[in-house]
């Protein structure tokens, strides 16, 4: 699942420090259909959308986000997303929808396919939390998201998706599979909830 652009196993303790080299590139992948877990349940008529998600500044970027103790807020050095934060989340669950099989249809903003339901999306967290500078990081992901009826412009429902992973390693391609783990159960989370959430209101 997970797609490098150039394995590399330096260690993160220099995550402060600028380069001046091109950044590995790294991608994020959803589950196939066979390992998503959001159809539970009936297929449902309905079509949904999924907003491209709302983010502070911090986390709209293609760089890779770390908290460190002393330090705060930085990015990872020599390692980039293949797209924005938002993006690439929004691309997951729109992934995560398709594979769970329980929507008529799933699409990304802007499209001019017709649907139901918009699923709202805010992306409050998308980083890597190092204790100490040195030992592998927690990876924390964080979605608020709010399904919206579109025809009849009311809210459906509102729900939070949140998982957490350690890596495995104090090294990128760890910190990377980490956040893949974590953000794979977010997005399945969110995606089972917004389907339970149609499945109510259409009875």
């Amino acid at each position: 699942m997970l797609l490098v652009s150039g394995l590399c196993t330096a260690c993160v303790g220099s995550v402060l420090k600028s380069d001046n080299e091109a950044p590995d590139l790294y991608r994020l992948a959803a589950p196939s259909a066979s390992g998503a877990n959001a159809g539970a349940g009936p297929a449902l008529v309905q079509a949904i959308t999924v907003a491209r998600p709302r983010s502070v500044t911090s986390l709209d970027t293609d760089r890779i986000a770390v908290t460190t103790m002393g330090h705060g807020f930085d990015y990872l050095a020599g390692a980039r997303w293949a797209d924005t934060a938002p993006q690439m989340v929004q691309q997951l669950l729109v992934d995560t929808l398709i594979a769970g099989g329980r929507f008529a249809t799933a699409v990304a903003a802007p499209s001019r396919v017709p649907t139901d339901l918009l699923l709202e999306v805010e992306l409050r967290h998308f980083e890597a939390v190092y204790g100490s500078v040195g030992e592998p990081p927690r990876i924390l992901v964080g979605l608020q998201a709010n399904l919206v009826d579109v025809r009849r412009g009311t809210r459906v429902a509102s729900f939070d998706s949140r998982a957490e992973a350690t890596a495995a390693r104090n090294d990128r391609t760890a910190v990377v599979t980490a956040f893949e783990d974590a953000t794979v159960r977010a997005t399945q989370d969110a995606a089972l909830r917004a389907g339970e959430a149609a499945a109510a209101y259409a009875r």
